[in-house]
């Protein structure tokens, strides 16, 4: 008389589902995992660009106008 559950071990063994059916498992689940994690970088890449506001762009044009005029005063007070 055999055990049952050596019967069925050796016969999944027999049609190459052993450790090898384990194997790709983890496999499959290692792509899905890798695949939604580069799925979740790229939205929140996407999602953080906000669109190119005038308003941002004439403070940044103010900012660099008077960072010029305050290289300018400190030369002229070296000079």
């Amino acid at each position: 008389m055999t055990n049952p559950e050596f019967r069925q071990s050796q016969s999944s063994r027999a049609n190459g589902q052993g450790h090898g059916g384990m194997t790709k498992t983890l496999v499959w689940i290692g792509v899905a995992g890798i695949s939604a994690a580069v799925a979740f970088t790229v939205v929140r890449a996407v999602i953080a660009r906000r669109p190119k506001d005038e308003t941002s762009d004439r403070i940044q044009q103010l900012i660099d106008e008077a960072n010029q005029l305050l290289k300018t005063l400190d030369n002229q007070k070296h000079a």
